[in-house]
């Protein structure tokens, strides 16, 4: 595998669409299409991720027939097809026939085992055997009594319905008789009778808590037969099916008479789900979902009949050689992510590929962790890459000036480890309680020592911990919870690795230090029951496996959505550093730290994906690639924010009493715009399009942060005033004293982060691992977070590029840097080109090949990252420049000074003895001798062009 493009694939991208660019992303050098989920999903979904079946593919990307013209194309064009899969959640709806079918019969369903529903919650009698569905806009009653629940009949499939908008929620057959049984209608016709008959047949079907075999093939096969009955007897006798309907208008109410909506009431509370305030959901809801989600319902795909459910199509595709490889999203969510792989092997076995199917995990990674070495996958899906090569060009020299700088404009100081604390405590507070409470009320169980059927029992382990009380076990366990180290653990019955094991205990030691807890105790118990440890008969230590499984469930939505969709968005320090699996708080990343961490990925994970942007980065990697650079000159930075803040101060407004946008938006503004303004000049409607995204980006960003407004309680003064702001400060107009400020410091900061993108596009393309290309990064990539990056890409526009490229001398290379040239986006183009071609020229040293660092010698000894891949005789090697802010002349070109670099030299291999050829350039630089060892001098090595890949030639 040498290289993959990620594509988008929805309404507006289709396998059509795909196919056609086939031929394009085989010139530019990619051997593998990846793409999106493209299963059948919600309507007019622009992400996949919220499928609704499985085993069909999206109709509003395409047929059957289009799939197969694409995956021809590939083909003929001897690339292959990677597919991104979903095994952990489905869109939960009136499009899934699942999940109706849930709703319908409850426990009773066939698929009621599918979804992950806590039919019988403790302590909430009111909800066993039903699902809280909280999608009301406000109170039930209000929604009843407001006429907005229509009760409807489909005389077509003798169905009865409650519609709430575009939600449909399917009666419980049993309970069509309270519709059927009272009809205005004569009673002595013929056919009422035989309706009253069909009416009492429905409330004789087995109830919803009969859920064994016998039980439930009788109610699945008699509701059918007794809905064809009803269909047959509407369309026979007309009058029949206008009572139906007389009933229906009439159990609907008449708006302003409270008492008229009694009976649908009534009705309503015989269902297996229970209607709810959808602000109730993170208190009530008993189903888990994706993250705080309320309609992206998990699935148990532990269980084998769920897993063969969802996997069919999925297997068949692979079988077929259509697919040639999975990444699964968010294993962390799945009950036993190691097991789930391990079965998703053999499956892939059976359908006929040989050896170990590729696989990508979407696993974040924190810097100390490391993926579990007996997953049968590739490796992960890049994040931890992300990150890794992001730092490499973030000064570290620079943390204490930045900090500084955002100190100053803040007017405070701000700790990252007390912001990452306080938000996972509020996302358990206000989108995950339910879930939390859940294990809380498990938790007491076990501690009482009955749990899972051992009631009543007071072994020594239940004497011992039984004085624990709801609210101190919730206490601690949140407290637990918020210190987590990493996303989750992979405990498993009767296997606890020393990793789980060091994480455990060190969240366990900060939530004691933390908690004012009066009895510290109760961390010695969750310590013992979080790694197994909790004796007992062996009912009891099912019950402590049971609610372990389920907290690892628990700790990864937490750390998700309280660090990456909360925290990132409140500490802003650097916002290069704020990404999916970043640190912020580490800042940078040494030369040796990237060698080392390299060779790692050569031993254990040498197919592993390398990413720079995705569909889930919250800037895309030239919008980082910029904001590095303010870590190389916090001085001016800070100088410039003063300055700034200064000449926009009657451009705040106050709203309750605060600036408009506070500090710390403002901040956060200035970042985006230095990142995300377009190289290209703009005109009116280029410089309106451009306030919207950024307009866009900050609304998304404010309601993240939780701070001044939320997606659940929108401050629109607030918003409003943020969104003039943008205009204000993004709107040319004589004497603006900002953009004229700013506009030159945002050039500079341009050309160097075009420097920088160069330099992490070489290295990508060039370390150990598969190099991933997110749609239209192959350019410079200035997107913002989704929607931003899911905005259509001009290709045609690309294939011109590179077309003119292809033509282009080797030798001629420098002429792609000059100002007004390089802004195209030529130099990335070409670079990724002429290494892709590279790669295919030489497969073995890529997949195989060694790598070796390389010693760096001079004063710029910092400014060099390079390193070698060697395999028997092939050998390529790689040099590229970081921190380049010292190493330019201050014009809009991307030239670096040759003076600069004075005596920096490159050591080469022992026993490299070949001619070496610049593949960029064309050029034989001659190696020099330095103390006896053959070097490639820098300034000698990067005066044609800003990176360097050699390769040896006999």
């Amino acid at each position: 595998m040498r290289a993959t493009y990620r594509l988008q694939f929805n309404a507006g991208f289709t396998f059509l669409e795909a196919r056609d660019l086939v031929p394009y992303l085989a010139e530019l050098g990619v051997s593998h299409m990846y793409a999106s989920p493209y299963m059948k999903a919600r309507p007019g979904s622009t992400h996949g991720y919220d499928i609704t079946d499985h085993n069909a593919l999206n109709s509003e990307i395409g047929t059957e027939e289009e799939h197969d013209a694409m995956i021809s194309a590939l083909h003929e064009h001897g690339m292959g097809h990677l597919l991104d899969v979903v095994p952990n959640h489905m869109g939960a709806g009136s499009d899934n026939a699942w999940w109706l079918d849930v709703l319908e019969n409850g426990p009773a369903s066939v698929y009621a085992r599918f979804f992950d529903v806590d039919w019988y919650p403790t302590n909430r009698q009111r909800l066993w055997g039903k699902v809280l569905l909280p999608i009301l806009g406000d109170h039930y009653r209000a929604i009843l009594e407001g006429g907005e629940l229509k009760l409807a009949f489909d005389a077509e499939e003798g169905a009865l319905s409650v519609f709430y908008y575009e939600h449909r929620l399917p009666l419980d057959p049993r309970t069509y008789g309270r519709v059927l049984a009272e009809l205005p209608f004569p009673r002595a016709d013929e056919r009422m009778l035989e309706l009253r008959t069909l009416a009492d047949a429905f409330g004789n079907l087995p109830g919803r808590e009969d859920t064994d075999d016998a039980a439930f093939e009788a109610r699945e096969r008699d509701a059918a037969i007794q809905r064809r009955w009803l269909v047959r007897l509407c369309r026979e006798a007309p009058d029949a099916r206008r009572a139906i309907e007389e009933r229906v208008r009439f159990l609907n109410g008449e708006s302003g008479d409270p008492e008229s909506f009694e009976k649908l009431h009534e009705i309503l509370e015989e269902q297996s789900y229970r209607l709810a305030y959808w602000r109730v959901a993170s208190d009530e809801i008993n189903y888990r979902r994706f993250f705080a989600i309320n309609d992206l319902a998990g699935i148990r795909v532990e269980d084998e009949k769920v897993f063969d459910a969802t996997h069919r199509l999925i297997l068949s595709l692979v079988k077929t050689g259509k697919v040639d490889g999975l990444r699964i999203d968010h294993p962390d969510g799945l009950h036993d992510p190691a097991g789930y792989l391990h079965r998703l092997q053999a499956a892939a076995g059976k359908s006929g590929t040989e050896g170990p199917l590729y696989v990508l995990v979407e696993k974040i990674l924190a810097h100390h962790e490391v993926l579990p070495e007996d997953w049968p996958v590739a490796g992960t899906t890049g994040y931890d890459f992300t990150n890794l090569l992001n730092g490499l060009f973030v000064d570290a020299d620079g943390e204490a000036g930045m900090d500084r700088a955002y100190r100053r404009f803040l007017d405070r100081s701000v700790d990252f480890e007390e912001i990452i604390y306080e938000c996972k405590k509020l996302i358990m507070r206000e989108d995950l309680a339910s879930e939390l409470a859940v294990l809380s009320r498990r938790l007491v169980r076990i501690s009482e020592g009955f749990e899972g059927g051992a009631e009543g029992r007071a072994d020594g382990h239940a004497r011992r911990s039984r004085d624990f009380t709801i609210n101190v076990l919730r206490d601690a366990l949140s407290e637990v919870v918020a210190f987590f180290p990493v996303y989750r653990t992979y405990i498993t019955p009767g296997h606890v690795s020393e990793t789980a094991r060091r994480h455990v205990e060190w969240a366990v030691a900060r939530a004691r230090k933390r908690s004012d807890a009066a009895d510290k105790g109760v961390f010695d118990f969750l310590r013992e029951v979080l790694l197994l440890e909790s004796e007992g008969p062996e009912e009891h230590r099912a019950s402590v496996a049971a609610f372990v499984m389920k907290f690892q469930q628990y700790t990864g939505p937490v750390m998700a959505k309280g660090m990456e969709d909360t925290a990132l968005y409140r500490y802003n320090r650097l916002t290069s550093l704020n990404e999916v699996g970043g640190e912020p708080e580490r800042f940078g990343t040494t030369v040796s730290a990237f060698h080392h961490l390299n060779g790692e990925r050569a031993k254990h994970w040498p197919r592993a994906m390398l990413a720079t942007s995705t569909h889930d980065t919250k800037r895309g990697e030239d919008v980082r690639a910029r904001i590095n650079v303010l870590s190389e000159m916090p001085t001016e930075w800070r100088e410039r924010l003063i300055r700034w803040g200064r000449m926009n101060r009657s451009r705040r407004r106050e709203v309750d009493g605060r600036p408009a946008p506070s500090r710390n938006d403002e901040y956060l503004l200035y970042q985006t715009l230095l990142g995300a303004w377009p190289l290209e000049d703009m005109d009116e409607a280029g410089m309106e399009e451009f306030r919207e995204r950024i307009r866009a980006y900050m609304e998304k960003a404010m309601r993240e942060a939780r701070v001044h407004t939320s997606w659940v309680n929108v401050n629109e003064e607030y918003e409003e005033a943020v969104a003039a702001f943008v205009d204000a400060l993004v709107t040319p107009s004589e004497n603006d004293l900002f953009l004229e400020d700013f506009l030159p410091f945002g050039r500079k900061i341009a050309c160097l982060g075009a420097l920088n993108s160069l330099s992490q596009t070489l290295l990508k393309l060039t370390v150990p691992g598969v190099p991933d290309i997110y749609q239209g990064a192959e350019l410079w990539d200035l997107s913002l977070v989704d929607p931003d990056n899911r905005r259509s890409i001009d290709y045609g526009l690309r294939r011109k590029l590179l077309s003119e490229l292809k033509d282009l001398d080797p030798a001629d290379a420098r002429s792609l840097l000059e100002n007004g040239a390089w802004q195209s986006g030529g130099p990335k183009l070409y670079l990724m080109w002429k290494a892709l071609e590279f790669r295919r020229g030489m497969p073995n040293l890529f997949e195989d090949g060694e790598y070796l660092p390389l010693e760096v010698e001079g004063e710029r000894v910092d400014h060099v990252v390079a390193f070698a891949r060697r395999n028997g005789d092939e050998t390529a090697i790689t040099v590229t420049p970081r921190l380049c802010s010292n190493l330019v002349n201050g014009s809009d070109s991307l030239f670096l000074q040759p003076e600069t670099w004075k005596n920096t030299h490159v050591k080469l291999p022992e026993g490299m003895g070949a001619t070496l050829r610049n593949v960029l350039t064309g050029e034989l630089p001659e190696p020099e001798e330095h103390d006896g060892a053959a070097c490639l001098t820098v300034s000698k090595l990067l005066r044609s062009f800003p990176v360097a890949l050699l390769t040896a030639e006999s």
